[in-house]
């Protein structure tokens, strides 16, 4: 697997501390780097303090404070820095609007959280055994 880290872009800290514990149960060790809400993402992907993070994977809820998800997906979408990084929309939203509008805004897979542990864990392995160890990004 890469080194990179993992931006998750979560409000909810019950689904972040779910998000580290199903990380660290499938031995996932790149970095999470968290971002609480879009504003937060917008800063640490965009930021125009010069500083920002490179991600293997951005997983970005869509109902977030301060900007909402699908913005956050446009602006990323929108800036040659982080164009072709790979985003996945991980939500609670069950909203076919939701789903339309993020392959709409080039999300690369739309994926409904699930409630069970268990079953949020396996989603998170298969999440780190493609975007991590898989796929193949574009050169830098």
């Amino acid at each position: 697997m890469t080194s990179e880290p993992i931006v998750l872009i979560e409000d909810n800290e019950d689904d972040i501390v779910l998000t580290r514990r199903a990380l660290t149960t499938n031995n996932i060790r790149n970095p999470l780097v968290i971002a609480r809400d879009g504003a937060e993402a917008l800063e640490l992907l965009l930021g125009t303090n010069g500083s920002t993070v490179k991600p293997a994977v951005i997983l970005l809820d869509l109902h977030l404070p301060k900007v909402d998800g699908l913005s956050v997906l446009k602006q990323l979408r929108d800036d040659a820095r982080t164009s072709n990084t790979p985003i996945v929309v991980l939500t609670s939203s069950k909203e076919e609007e939701d789903v339309i509008a993020g392959y709409e805004l080039h999300a690369n897979s739309y994926i409904r959280k699930p409630v069970d542990f268990d079953q949020f864990t396996e989603v998170v392995r298969q999440i780190g055994m493609y975007w991590l160890l898989l796929n193949e990004p574009p050169p830098a």
